[in-house]
């Protein structure tokens, strides 16, 4: 049977018409729940990237627009070549390479402030299979850092593949608690305390 399809009405979009935005709110979880839970699994949320040479003030309003605070930056063929975050973009970095380099700030580019993949760990996606929360908390707290990348074996076991992300403030607003990142409570009683458990 052909069925036959009327078309549907139009109608004019109105200045300061937005777009929908995904409700992102994740569930809240605890310390124990599993350390997956809160990790940005980049099998179901595209990776936010950028090219090595972008203006470094493209890599911010790329951040702002996606609502993140790290950037892969990649090449034509997806392979990480580093990283670079909010603070990287925001804070002294650029300033003391333009003041060494001698240019502006306009011509500093995604390079220039990375932190290339020589430099960069990661969490081994098959360990964090068992881990908890406070597993993850603990180990930004003991790298004294904002976000941690997790990796697994590439295809066909050759090279690694960057799995998932994990971002303290994520996991912060996940709990439920604000976590200071110069302070983050290394043990779980700490950690609990700070929970009000």
């Amino acid at each position: 049977m052909n069925r036959i399809y009327q078309p549907l009405s139009n109608r004019p979009l109105v200045a300061g018409a937005r777009f929908q935005e995904p409700a992102m709110q994740r569930e809240r979880v605890r310390l124990d729940a599993p350390a997956l839970d809160v990790m940005t699994d980049l099998c179901m949320i595209p990776a936010a990237t950028i090219d090595a040479e972008a203006p470094l003030d493209a890599a911010n309003r790329f951040m702002i627009r996606r609502g993140v605070r790290l950037l892969l930056v990649t090449d034509d063929g997806r392979q990480v070549l580093g990283l670079i975050t909010a603070t990287d973009v925001l804070g002294e970095r650029p300033v003391k390479f333009a003041v060494e380099r001698d240019v502006s700030r306009q011509d500093i580019l995604v390079r220039d402030i990375m932190t290339p993949r020589e430099r960069l760990e990661v969490l081994w996606y098959s360990d964090l299979i068992a881990a908890e929360v406070g597993h993850v908390v603990a180990t930004l707290r003991y790298a004294g850092r904002q976000h941690a990348l997790v990796a697994e074996p590439g295809p066909n076991g050759i090279g690694q593949t960057v799995r998932g992300i994990f971002s303290l403030s994520q996991i912060a607003r996940q709990l439920g608690v604000s976590i200071p990142s110069t302070e983050i409570a290394s043990t779980f009683a700490e950690i609990e305390a700070a929970l009000g458990s």
